[in-house]
């Protein structure tokens, strides 16, 4: 598995957790994610900075990717989504408005399978629709 996929992941549980303790400090929560996970050898310090670059950003643009979230999901306010769901948007969203550096159809695969392998039989498909919205309505398509 790449850096940045294993970073995502990571970043992916660290958010999970944040979402419910938010006393937790996003560095906090990474580093509980990697201990709790069942990777065998060495920390992949790539995996580690990406990680720990996603969960800050995402906590400190929290309130805005929501927003966005909420404009494209089509009926679905954030705190009725799913929490394995709306934590995959906030990192998609993320990765599409602050992240030039990663295109778009990366982004978007990346949080189909972080969708199939953590959500619900339903996440990939609902994951997919509201981030191809977004990117669209960022003028990234």
């Amino acid at each position: 598995m790449g850096s940045r996929r294993t970073g995502r992941e990571r970043a992916l549980q660290a958010l999970y957790q944040l979402d419910q303790n938010d006393k937790a400090t996003p560095r906090d929560a990474v580093e509980s994610a990697w201990a709790a996970s069942d990777d065998q050898g060495p920390r992949d310090d790539a995996a580690h900075v990406f990680a720990l670059e996603l969960v800050d950003g995402v906590h400190a643009q929290r309130a805005e990717l929501d927003t966005l979230i909420e404009q494209h999901s089509q009926n679905w306010r954030i705190d009725r989504m799913q929490r394995v769901d709306r934590n995959v948007l906030r990192l998609g969203v993320f990765e599409l408005k602050h992240r030039a550096d990663i295109p778009r159809k990366v982004t978007i695969n990346e949080a189909i399978e972080l969708a199939k392998l953590f959500g619900t039989e339903d996440s990939a498909a609902f994951i997919n629709g509201v981030l191809d919205r977004i990117a669209i309505a960022l003028d990234k398509a």
